[in-house]
């Protein structure tokens, strides 16, 4: 499933293309994905002015002055902007078209998703939808810090990795790049969230923020199914530290790399690196 990094890469290759352009209409091919498609979507977007795009946590906003379409990418989806005259493929479920000008062809924001586990929402102007409340603060905010993780955390008995992964506590940090800031951390994902000092706190809050922000530089991480909406995939895979190494000598001390389970979700780290 695509991460923070991912998302905040296709916001970025997105915006440039759709921010100030009039939406025509709006194809929707399948009545729901993951959730059904509210009406609002192919009634109220047509016709309005595209303001921004935005991310909050793993969903991308297209604002507009009659509200916002909310997208979630899923396991498999991708959008790109292409020229309308693309043909459609099987899994072409949503097309937003914008007008061509000065004889050239308009072209569409097209959402593509194979397994249907993503989704287009609606945000009503002024509100918030259901699925935004209660999260946490944004991981390259200033509210995040290694001193909220530590006021935050007493008490909590469950391991570190399900605590940073928690959406309440903080956005955007999946498997992969809670793996990657507790490597870097020398924090073991084991370890009781409330066991936890304020140092080191600091030091993964630091870490969570410098492996985000260079994996959104190098264009996030390609998994299976994910692509930029250039069509090119992501960089920084081939620099993970301990995210799928299970088995594989530590980077830092050449001990073979442990791996278990940890609420359901795939864990590698080094017993000896992390404490």
């Amino acid at each position: 499933m695509p991460e923070l990094p991912e998302v905040e890469t296709t916001r970025r290759g997105l915006a440039p293309h759709i921010e100030g352009r009039r939406i025509q209409s709006v194809t929707l091919r399948r009545p729901d994905l993951r959730w059904p498609i509210p009406p609002e979507v192919a009634r109220d977007l047509p016709g309005q002015r595209i303001e921004a795009v935005r991310r909050r946590a793993k969903y991308l906003l297209v604002d507009t002055a009659a509200g916002s379409a909310l997208l979630h990418l899923g396991m498999s989806g991708s959008l790109r902007v292409l020229p309308a005259t693309i043909p459609v493929s099987t899994h072409d479920h949503v097309d937003i078209a914008f007008a061509g000008s000065a004889g050239k062809p308009g072209r569409v924001l097209r959402f593509n998703d194979p397994r249907r586990f993503g989704s287009l929402l609606w945000q009503p102007l002024g509100e918030v939808h259901p699925l935004l409340r209660g999260l946490g603060p944004e991981p390259l905010s200033d509210d995040f810090d290694g001193d909220y993780l530590f006021d935050l955390s007493r008490g909590r008995r469950a391991p570190v990795k399900t605590f940073l992964m928690d959406q309440a506590v903080v956005v955007g940090v999946g498997n992969i790049y809670a793996a990657e800031s507790l490597f870097r951390a020398g924090i073991s994902p084991l370890r009781a969230a409330g066991k936890v000092s304020r140092e080191r706190y600091a030091a993964l809050a630091g870490a969570v923020k410098a492996i985000l922000t260079h994996a959104i530089a190098r264009g996030g991480t390609t998994l299976r199914d994910f692509l930029s909406p250039d069509g090119a995939p992501g960089y920084f895979e081939q620099e993970l530290s301990a995210y799928g190494r299970g088995g594989e000598p530590c980077p830092r001390c050449g001990r073979p790399m442990k791996q278990a389970s940890i609420g359901q979700r795939a864990t590698v780290w080094c017993g000896h690196c992390q404490r």
